[in-house]
């Protein structure tokens, strides 16, 4: 989880929402994410995806079977399906979303039995770190004034 907040706190020198992730197989770490919404213009470039494609790319495989999941944040729907599709037996998250947390707080899409796969959740861990970081980022962001003039 420690590189994950590592990911987060990249993301948050880059004025992106300070998300991490982490995909580790036999003890590796083979994908790596960070939130990059604003900087590429894309609303699917979540930190979770951007590991997942990292790691699906390093096995050679949409499958990650054997693998780990570690995010700083509980991951949001579309999140969480790509995880499901990609068969990852683990995820382990941080701070809860009262948002958009799909992982058990909104929904539970990880654990749906009626989805062809579930997987083992593990929550709360480094959570204070990961929301110290989140509650700087937005109270940075309420403080700047809008770059347009409030226009």
């Amino acid at each position: 989880m420690k590189q994950a907040l590592r990911e987060a706190e990249k993301a948050f020198e880059q004025d992106e929402v300070p998300v991490g992730a982490v995909v580790v197989h036999e003890g590796r770490v083979i994908g790596r994410g960070q939130n990059q919404i604003e900087r590429l213009q894309d609303p699917t470039a979540h930190a979770e995806m951007i590991a997942l494609t990292a790691a699906a790319n390093h096995l050679h495989s949409r499958r990650l079977e054997g693998c780990t999941l570690y995010v700083t944040l509980e991951p949001c729907p579309m999140c969480a399906g790509a995880i499901v599709l990609s068969r990852i037996p683990t995820l382990v998250f941080a701070a809860f979303d009262p948002k958009a947390g799909a992982c058990g707080t909104l929904y539970n899409i990880v654990s749906d039995k009626r989805l062809n796969h579930t997987l083992h959740v593990v929550s709360g861990v480094c959570d204070r770190e990961s929301e110290e970081l989140l509650r700087g980022f937005f109270g940075r962001v309420r403080t700047v004034a809008p770059k347009d003039g409030g226009r």
